[in-house]
């Protein structure tokens, strides 16, 4: 072969990558717009049946000299990338998404700063109980400089005769003893029809786990000027977690954070499994803060300190733990709240 046919051979090449170009880049415009259409409609980004149907199709018509395997291996290439990018789209698209915000979301809680550079602890019993529970809860934060105090006035216990809370009663004490001692409320709210009455007593409303797909719930603190913490689910994958918090920042709140508390999975050591992985993941998908309750994922009070600083150090805004005066008598969670002692000491020990 001479050099000039070479050339000529080359040259065809450079003709059929620019058609090809053309053609691929024709094909990934109608991938998008295939993209959007499965979001509207809910439908997975990956449908192999579709793909084997395509493929299988293609083999049919293949003339050669390409082999079927050849073949095959170019078509699944380009099926990745197509599905890669219509998942990157559909991220993109999201108000909660890194690739939509760059910069943390910092959130004012009361002329407090929840995210950026800043950590956040949030203290407080399981279950308001009392007045005397929530003044000796309160003194033992304000004397160490903490803002926040959390603690359940309507809860979702698993048994329906167990403790479920006092309610509005139960949020107006807490709240009377946060204003006493300078501290902001945190408390859950189970059902979009209280939180008319709650919010004058509430600076930040909490979506339990056990509500995260609640949406009627989500749409409503969508339309409330106050911060959201919003736990993940029991079950819940890190996609369905930031899915729900969209349905908060779509409806007009942009101001939610988010808490992994641990998932449900075969272990029977802790209460549940802290996912210390969705922390980094939270925090490189979306630009809310992170915070970890470091009870709820443990039910051990034993290592609650070394938990606590794991989720600290892989960037963590903030942890919640449970802290009541005398544990033993607690209406709720006994076992896994830390007493007043306990807690001077993990207080201590947690910037060691």
């Amino acid at each position: 072969m001479t050099n000039q046919n070479l050339k000529q051979l080359r040259d065809r090449i450079d003709e059929i990558n620019l058609q090809m170009l053309e053609l691929l880049n024709e094909r990934t415009a109608i991938v998008e717009l295939v993209g959007r259409e499965k979001d509207k409609q809910g439908l997975k980004k990956y449908d192999p049946i579709r793909e084997h149907q395509i493929l299988e199709s293609l083999k049919a018509k293949n003339n050669g000299p390409m082999t079927d395997e050849m073949m095959v291996h170019i078509f699944k290439e380009i099926f990745k990338l197509s599905v890669k990018l219509q998942e990157d789209n559909s991220q993109k698209g999201l108000l909660v998404s890194r690739k939509n915000k760059a910069h943390d979301t910092v959130i004012d809680v009361q002329g407090d700063l929840v995210g950026g550079d800043v950590q956040t602890l949030i203290f407080g019993p399981c279950s308001v109980e009392s007045k005397e529970q929530m003044e000796l809860v309160a003194k033992n934060l304000a004397d160490k400089g903490l803002k926040y105090i959390r603690g359940g006035a309507f809860k979702p216990r698993t048994s329906p005769y167990d403790f479920q809370g006092l309610g509005v009663e139960g949020l107006k004490i807490m709240s009377e003893t946060a204003k006493k001692y300078g501290l902001r409320v945190v408390s859950e709210i189970m059902d979009a029809k209280d939180l008319e009455e709650a919010l004058p007593y509430l600076d930040v409303v909490q979506i339990g786990a056990r509500n995260m797909q609640n949406f009627s719930l989500l749409k409503a603190v969508g339309q409330i000027d106050k911060p959201v913490l919003l736990k993940r689910g029991l079950s819940a994958t890190i996609e369905e977690f930031i899915n729900a918090a969209e349905y908060i920042t779509m409806h007009g709140n942009p101001n939610v954070m988010l808490c992994e508390r641990g998932i449900r999975t075969y272990e029977k050591a802790t209460r549940n499994t802290l996912d210390i992985s969705a922390v980094p993941i939270l925090k490189q998908e979306t630009h809310l803060p992170v915070f970890v309750d470091i009870t709820h994922s443990t039910g051990r009070k034993d290592i609650l300190l070394p938990i606590a600083k794991a989720a600290l150090a892989v960037g963590a805004d903030g942890i919640m733990a449970e802290v009541h005066p005398n544990p033993c008598v607690a209406l709720s969670d006994a076992a896994q709240q830390m007493s007043l002692e306990e807690f001077d000491d993990f207080y201590k020990n947690l910037s060691k």
